[in-house]
């Protein structure tokens, strides 16, 4: 049978397409709180790093009510590094609202959810958002939408998706363009129109597959899932069925159900419907939570393999201990076992008593994300190049392949194109918008993208949009070699603070890193060369005084201002012989050898 009072969806799209906004726009005209228009805008990034960037890294669950209907929303991430999280979210649920963009229409990461979902059988509603948008190509979108469907293999019932218009920042929807809307009623019908309803077995014993944790100051640890079968009731005996076979025994102490975007608790839930459950305090992501008098797992969450590894390891510095908390490598790596818990996608290698720790991930991104979080939670750290990692295929060596797409003004598309042949894309296609911008679609091995995004981004003035999403796995490309990564470096002759005068004669030779009156010390790194080979030179030299006349002219001195060596900047700038220094006050690169000439 099926539970007619409840819909699971999953909003899925790409980085930036109005994903957060839109549901933001669901939450205030279902008037979920009372204060709901006080809360601002983005009210499901509760992460401050959310906040900052503008993207969504961690899954969270809501709900609304519309027509007596609940729907449990779950707001994925965009990106495809944080695809562990989208992989097990949308197990949670039973159909996907697909968002796409008015202008720029399906992108990488659209078609990366895309192929999860329907992979999983889920039906979808799409809407175009950004309809207000001057340069909005709706029906072009559409059908490239249609496309991208059929490319994926969606069969006839996904393939007949209804198609909603809509303006999340203006909170309308309407599925007609000649009837503008007014607030988002066809957006809530649709959905309950073509999302299925969760099919339940409300007389066999309780199975629920933990798909999401949090953690409760009060209740302990908390699995979060959708019922699959039977019902839960507060006190009721329950089993832990783990990944690994072990089995533990507890209560369900607490059931929460969502409302809004608050937990309330609750006595009883039935099949179809998303919980929280606590009394087992060694649940983890994966394992089947179960009534005690028939124990019976699901089938365990797979998630694709991690394409980027990089080393972590003890702040070796001297600044080491001046500005982080957590130095030791049992404080990383007590902090790397927590993350295991919840980030399906990582994996952590390293002996026991080693002060290094090979971590790996999905891309970049979903690593710096990681490193930025123990930043501000303390912790001093040093990451090494991030390095790709290959596989052996029957003897064949295989390494990552990325779907690249590149948004560029045409002034700028030689130089694009060029750099992107040296590190050997594949061009797929290649479109010119009518407002001159040039779309072009690579397939690029993944460590042909290290760095390129700093390289186009000076190439073109900064014009260039680039977007990258893991493809497959293919033979090594013949022909590939390191080159394009090589730059030289700007190297600190000795300990001290920078002065103006120093970096006068240093900013003469490339691009620096940092300004006057920084402290830095022997071996690191305060700019790039102009040349690919590395320069030691004295950023805290200072002018020699003999009158006051002198003194006096050194304020004549004209720095340029430096590049800021942010975190994603050290990561694609530094080579194998560097690393990065991360504390929690500063970011600062450096060379692995300390003892320069």
């Amino acid at each position: 049978m099926k539970r007619t009072d409840i819909r699971n969806i999953a909003i899925i799209a790409h980085v930036d397409h109005g994903k957060t906004t839109l549901v933001d726009a669901m939450l205030k005209q279902t008037h979920v709180s009372r204060n709901i228009e006080e809360a601002g805008e983005r009210i499901m990034d509760s992460m401050d790093l959310e906040r900052e960037r503008g993207i969504t890294i961690k899954a969270k669950n809501a709900s609304v009510t519309y027509n007596g209907v609940k729907i449990n929303i779950v707001d994925t991430p965009g990106h495809a590094d944080f695809g562990g999280e989208v992989e097990r979210t949308l197990r949670m649920v039973d159909g996907v609202v697909l968002l796409v963009d008015a202008k720029e229409g399906p992108m990488p990461q659209t078609k990366f959810v895309l192929r999860k979902a329907l992979e999983l059988g889920h039906s979808a509603v799409v809407v175009v958002n950004k309809i207000d948008r001057s340069d909005a190509q709706i029906e072009d979108v559409t059908n490239r939408t249609f496309d991208l469907f059929v490319d994926l293999g969606a069969n006839d019932t996904q393939l007949d998706f209804p198609i909603v218009y809509a303006s999340g920042i203006q909170g309308t929807a309407t599925r007609d363009m000649k009837t503008p809307g007014v607030d988002l009623k066809a957006l809530f019908e649709a959905i309950i129109e073509k999302i299925p309803a969760p099919d339940v077995d409300e007389g066999e014993h309780l199975q629920l597959l933990v798909l999401a944790l949090v953690a409760d100051p009060y209740k302990g640890k908390m699995g979060i899932g959708k019922i699959h079968r039977g019902s839960i009731k507060k006190a009721m005996n329950i089993v832990g069925l783990h990944r690994d076979g072990q089995k533990s025994s507890g209560k369900a102490t607490s059931i929460l159900s969502f409302k809004g975007l608050e937990r309330e608790e609750i006595e009883t839930a039935e099949a179809g419907e998303i919980v929280a459950v606590s009394g087992l305090p060694e649940i983890g992501i994966g394992d089947t939570i179960a009534d005690a008098l028939q124990p019976e797992a699901l089938p365990v969450v797979s998630v694709e393999e991690p394409t980027v590894q990089m080393t972590f390891s003890v702040n070796t510095s001297p600044f080491a201990g001046k500005e982080g908390k957590f130095v030791t490598s049992r404080n990383i790596r007590e902090r790397l076992e927590k993350e295991l818990e919840t980030n399906v996608a990582l994996r952590v290698h390293s002996d026991e008593n080693s002060n290094q720790f090979l971590v790996s991930g999905r891309g970049e991104l979903h690593l710096a994300i990681l490193i930025e979080t123990m930043r501000r939670e303390g912790f001093e750290i040093e990451v090494s190049q991030p390095q790709v990692i290959y596989k052996d295929e029957n003897g064949v060596k295989k390494e990552p392949i990325e779907l690249l797409m590149i948004d560029v003004p045409q002034e700028f598309q030689g130089s694009v194109i060029d750099e992107i042949g040296r590190r050997k894309g594949q061009l797929q296609n290649m479109t010119t918008a009518t407002s001159g911008e040039v779309h072009l679609v690579y397939h690029i091995p993944t460590r042909g993208l290290i760095g390129l995004k700093n390289s186009l981004l000076t190439k073109t003035k900064g014009t260039v949009i680039i977007n990258h999403v893991f493809e497959k796995y293919a033979p090594v490309t013949a022909g590939l070699d390191d080159s394009f990564m090589k730059h030289g470096s700007l190297v600190a002759h000795q300990d001290g603070d920078s002065s103006s005068y120093g970096l006068d004669n240093a900013q003469q030779r490339g691009t620096l890193f940092i300004g006057s009156g920084v402290p830095v010390y022997k071996g690191m790194v305060v700019g790039q060369n102009s040349r690919d080979e590395d320069l030691v030179v004295n950023v805290c030299k200072a002018k020699e005084l003999t009158n006051m006349r002198s003194k006096a002219s050194d304020g004549t001195i004209l720095l340029t201002p430096p590049k800021e060596a942010t975190l994603e900047f050290g990561l694609e700038y530094i080579g194998p012989d560097e690393l990065v220094e991360v504390t929690p006050k500063n970011i600062r690169l450096r060379k692995r050898n300390l003892k320069v000439s």
